[in-house]
């Protein structure tokens, strides 16, 4: 049988900002009953008291399952590398061709001798993005000039973020760090991952934005 609690529990598990508010503690709980007692009564198809949704609200925000996976999430942050910061980069979005690779093989061996260059890829099922620093743009304009472009955008920054190994056995991580991003406005271009570490492009003039920010999770 459903219960309101049940139902509660349900519906701000399908709402990852209005979980992370409730484990935060800083949402006001009537204001929150009230504005989603609809959507319960929608659900149980009956009228629900809005006290009974508060309650249930309280015993949700105190539940184990979201105080513990906050402390899991903000123990990892703590514990987060070097922050690496690039500026004066380009994104390029390729179609797949039978060329593509031959091509950025040809571009890595252009580009083996030249310090200080950023060169990193990633590859879909259709298109390959490939993202280099500014200065080598002509080169690489040339060199798959026979290529399809859809988009080159111009004037990126990267942040690189090394994270603790247990990072991948620990789910929201991700999640965290770019919801303290939206909340500032701060718009991310395009996400490159490994196992331990990941880089995100941003406009440069959401840079120094994003890089506060993101410091500020290793003193949460």
């Amino acid at each position: 049988m459903r219960t309101i609690a049940s139902t509660v529990a349900t519906y701000i598990k399908t709402k990852p900002y209005l979980s992370s508010a409730l484990s935060d503690g800083i949402i006001n709980l009537t204001s929150l009953a009230r504005q989603i007692q609809p959507d319960i009564e929608n659900v149980m198809r009956k009228t629900v008291n809005q006290g009974a949704i508060v309650m249930s609200l309280k015993r949700a925000s105190d539940d184990a399952e979201f105080s513990s996976g906050s402390a899991k999430i903000t123990g990892v942050l703590k514990n987060m590398g070097d922050i690496t910061v690039r500026s004066s980069l380009i994104d390029y979005s390729f179609s797949i061709s039978e060329t593509l690779l031959l091509n950025q093989a040809h571009l890595l061996k252009k580009i083996e001798h030249i310090k200080e260059v950023f060169y990193t890829s990633s590859r879909g099922v259709a298109e390959s993005n490939i993202i280099v620093s500014q200065n080598i743009s002509e080169l690489v304009d040339t060199i798959f000039s026979e290529e399809t472009c859809h988009s080159k955008v111009e004037n990126l920054s990267s942040i690189t973020i090394k994270l603790p190994t247990e990072n991948v056995t620990i789910p929201g991580i991700y999640y965290f760090i770019f919801q303290r991003l939206s909340w500032e406005g701060i718009n991310v271009n395009e996400i490159i991952s490994t196992s331990n570490e990941f880089t995100i492009l941003i406009d440069e003039q959401q840079v120094s934005s994003a890089f506060e920010e993101i410091k500020k999770l290793k003193s949460l």
